[in-house]
């Protein structure tokens, strides 16, 4: 079915789609956009199965797009869901440092933290640490109070209320196959037939490097999944964890590590681990897609990764299929902790851009070309930053949209 041109598609209902496309209608460049979402409702991947933090900008890169749009993006984030009732709790995070040499780092992060512009941060004696969180162990620890939880399916579902309040178009259940440009129009191949289009926007997420090549772009990365597996902790132990509880971050890795998440319904999650999934959308270490792992095995760029973090990687590996060193670095900052305290828990995919030399881009990532603007690397905390990221996508896209009119 052939459907009349619209002036914008975004490509994807995640997140970041939608906050674009409602910046875009906000903003009354136009009022005919329209977002195609593969799956049967927008949210399905990476917005809605992730830990539900809300990111300050404490570990960023000071200048960075993720220290910049976390900032802005977690101001906005709040104020939206105190608009429209979403589920949300600015309930602080505990940065422990469990060993001696990662005291130093810690106060390196308090330092950055600082930069990046986070208020209220605190290097904090056990003692201390122990006043906000009674049974957090470690060293020493950093308070950062300006973090949080959200339903982050309740902004999904808020957005899309928007995006149709304001007359635009979501259309779920309809995946991009092919595109084409046609003097100033996209012609865009959907599962529900033609559409076409003056400017696309991708913001596909785990296949953002593919809607590129379809849209005639050849990026200098491919996207790498990597699956994040997390524990819950039993209802009747969930009193261990009162906020958020975080190691420090290994240097020179983009992961976290594995910590405990306060969700917005009290449970906890403990978790996740970081290891390459076997489909774009492998949840499960059964979940196989033979073109997706033959892409992934194929990638230089994948081999040159793990000959730059073999430790890393045969860590991450070994707490993903054993369960080794899982348990261990929870305890470390919360000692009481037991074995029988976690049972299984979810998981996601996080959609990590890979440069082929095997660096891990470690920034957002967007190109523009000519009627068209590719979010090629949008991991967390694109989530909690999406607000601020659809309007700065946004904004290329109305330019886009400006210079076809010349």
């Amino acid at each position: 079915m052939t459907a009349p041109p619209v002036d914008i598609t975004v490509v994807g209902g995640g997140l970041v789609g939608l906050a674009t496309a409602r910046a875009l209608l906000e903003s009354e460049v136009t009022d005919a956009v329209r977002v195609l979402e593969k799956e049967d409702a927008p949210g399905r991947h990476q917005s809605t199965h992730n830990s539900g933090v809300l990111h300050a900008g404490l570990a960023y890169a000071p200048g960075s797009a993720k220290a910049r749009l976390a900032r802005d993006g977690i101001r906005r984030m709040v104020e939206y869901c105190r608009a429209r009732g979403i589920a949300h709790d600015i309930c602080g995070k505990l940065v422990v440092a469990v060993r001696p040499d990662e005291v130093p780092r810690l106060e390196a992060l308090h330092e950055r933290g600082r930069s990046n512009g986070l208020t209220g941060l605190r290097l904090l004696t056990p003692e201390q640490a122990r006043e906000i969180e009674p049974h957090a162990g470690g060293l020493a620890a950093l308070h950062v109070p300006e973090e949080g939880i959200v339903s982050f399916a309740g902004v999904v579902e808020a957005l899309v209320e928007d995006i149709a309040a304001a007359g635009g178009i979501v259309e779920s259940g309809n995946g991009l196959r092919g595109a084409s440009r046609e003097g100033s129009l996209w012609r865009l191949d959907t599962d529900l037939g033609e559409r076409a289009s003056r400017v696309v926007v991708n913001c596909a997420g785990l296949h953002a490097d593919r809607v590129a090549r379809l849209c005639g772009v050849r990026p200098t990365v491919r996207i790498l999944p990597f699956r994040g597996e997390y524990r819950k902790l039993r209802v009747e132990r969930a009193s261990l964890v009162r906020h958020l509880v975080y190691p420090v971050a290994r240097p020179g890795f983009p992961f976290l590590g594995v910590h405990f998440t306060r969700r917005v319904d009290g449970t906890i999650d403990a978790g996740p681990t970081a290891v390459l999934a076997f489909a774009r959308e492998g949840y499960r270490v059964t979940d196989v897609d033979v073109g997706d792992l033959a892409q992934a095995v194929s990638s230089a760029g994948l081999w040159r990764f793990v000959a730059r973090h073999p430790g890393v990687v045969a860590e991450e590996l070994a707490r993903s299929v054993t369960g080794w060193g899982f348990f261990e670095a929870l305890r470390g900052m919360i000692p009481e902790l037991r074995r029988d305290d976690l049972e299984p828990g979810g998981s996601g995919v996080r959609a990590q851009a890979v440069r082929a030399d095997g660096t891990l881009v470690d920034d957002f990532l967007w190109i523009e070309r000519p009627g068209a603007v590719h979010v090629l690397n949008a991991p967390s905390p694109a989530a909690t930053a999406s607000l601020a990221i659809g309007r700065v996508v946004a904004a290329r896209a109305a330019r886009a949209l400006r210079d076809l009119a010349r």
